[in-house]
């Protein structure tokens, strides 16, 4: 999906201003950039801001959508101006909403918002799961992404549920992650951490995995109506369809009641068949 939306190379001076003016909070402190894809008034930044407001030793900066924004993918602004408000949550300062992608978020956040590069990115909490070919779609990852792109280390975060659910075992397990990932040498160059969390209460989640990312596909349902002008027009709607790729899979490890943690990174280079299409096309053409 494309979002005919662009960055202007000069804010207007109204935003210029707002860009200026600083949160409480010293260079000593690990800076932290929250965003997601369902937008700033979601339950699931509000716990994860929430989680890490109590700890003096994080700089907490909040740059997401104005509104929802799912299943964008990596969609860019890139033939409008984006415009940006000064958001609180609990009467709290806690950053900006944006009027563009999860993407644009990102890279308006570090190039023009902060005054520093933050030490980690954290993307979510997302509703729904984000398992399977769903990754490529997501906003949530998508943002995560582009934090990797800049060379910070990035985590989505879903939870396999589409309704306001409790986030508040999960916020709190992203803490501990995040500080894992703070307090080592971070996460290797181009890679994230894709986690998922079932959606039953804690103390019956059996555990933790790190998974693959499964070949489960969401086959498409598009339901058919009429408007009151007689025009026909579509819902879309879908459904999993459920693959044996083993219990070591993200959709595996959370339907059996594990949190699924996958390494994920947006090199897309097959490195597995490099050789095969060398002998099918290099032979040809005489490629080496």
């Amino acid at each position: 999906m494309v979002v005919s939306k662009t960055i202007i190379g000069r804010i207007s001076e109204e935003v210029e201003n707002m860009m200026l003016e600083k949160t409480v909070g010293s260079n000593s402190k690990k800076m932290i950039l929250l965003t997601n894809d369902d937008g700033i008034e979601a339950p699931g930044i509000k716990a994860l801001f929430k989680a890490f407001i109590k700890d003096e030793k994080y700089d907490i900066r909040v740059v997401a959508p104005d509104k929802e924004r799912s299943a964008v993918g990596h969609a860019i602004t890139v033939f409008d101006p984006i415009a940006v408000k000064k958001e609180f949550i609990d009467g709290i300062f806690c950053g900006y909403s944006v009027d563009g992608t999860p993407a644009d978020c990102v890279k308006l956040a570090i190039a023009a918002i902060l005054e520093r590069k933050p030490d980690i990115l954290i993307s979510g909490i997302n509703r729904g799961a984000n398992v399977g070919e769903n990754i490529i779609y997501s906003g949530t990852v998508s943002a995560a992404t582009e934090g990797t792109i800049y060379e910070i280390p990035s985590i989505a975060v879903s939870i396999d549920s589409f309704k306001d659910t409790d986030c508040s075992f999960a916020a709190s397990f992203t803490k501990k992650i995040t500080k894992l990932v703070l307090e080592t040498m971070g996460l290797p160059p181009r890679t994230l951490l894709n986690i998922n969390y079932p959606d039953i209460p804690a103390e019956k989640i059996k555990g933790v995995k790190f998974t693959y990312q499964s070949n489960v596909k969401f086959k498409d349902i598009f339901i058919k109506r009429v408007d009151p002008r007689g025009r026909d027009y579509y819902w879309m709607d879908g459904e999993y369809e459920v693959s044996s790729d083993g219990e070591n899979s993200d959709y595996a490890a959370l339907k059996n009641g594990y949190i699924s943690i996958t390494p994920i990174q947006h090199d897309m280079t097959d490195y597995k068949r490099m050789d095969y299409y060398k002998n099918l096309i290099g032979r040809e053409f005489n490629l080496k």
